[in-house]
């Protein structure tokens, strides 16, 4: 009788485990549920996945956004939104940059530019823009989250990263991420 309860407990851990399998993006309280596939990619030229990123797109150097390429975009998505973040702040996941209604169709941002059609809103240094790495002393992780929406997003510039959120919710076909890392040693 008790192996049964075992065998049936580690099914049920299986099940939530399969079932939790996605991400959350949270800011200021809003979560926003997706689940990251194979379709759409984020990439830099500046950065490989995972790599470091240069000085020069940080506060250390000319603080100028990377390059981005975009790639397998649903020929379904109205626009795309973008989200850099910190998960690695002290306090919380610092926004260094938060973009929407990006047009699906721009697949390639040069770098020092915001994103054809798109509209950025209010980092978490309190500025419009981009913000680059900028950590206090140990490395920190970068995420560059792309969204691709059914939808074109009806914010004012004055809006955070945690309104974008919001207004996307229910609203996100696909996403990828880009994960850079930078720190002063």
């Amino acid at each position: 009788m008790r192996k049964i309860k075992i065998f049936y407990l580690i099914v049920i851990i299986s099940i939530l485990f399969l079932g939790l399998q996605g991400c959350n993006v949270a800011d200021n309280g809003h979560e926003l549920d997706i689940n990251i596939n194979d379709g759409m990619k984020i990439t830099s030229d500046a950065f490989e996945d995972n790599q470091n990123i240069p000085a020069k797109y940080t506060c250390d150097g000319q603080d100028i956004s990377p390059p981005l390429d975009f790639s397998g975009v649903p020929p379904e998505a109205e626009s795309l939104a973008l989200i850099m973040e910190d998960p690695d702040a002290p306090a919380k996941a610092w926004i260094h940059w938060v973009v929407w209604n990006i047009d699906p169709d721009a697949l390639h941002m040069p770098e020092d530019t915001k994103p054809q059609g798109g509209i950025e809103g209010i980092n978490d240094f309190g500025s419009q823009g981009y913000g680059g790495p900028c950590p206090p002393s140990e490395k920190h992780r970068y995420v560059f989250k792309l969204y691709a929406l059914d939808m074109k997003i009806g914010l004012d510039p004055s809006s955070s990263a945690g309104d974008l959120a919001e207004a996307m919710a229910g609203h996100v076909i696909d996403s990828a991420e880009l994960l850079g890392i930078y720190g002063r040693d």
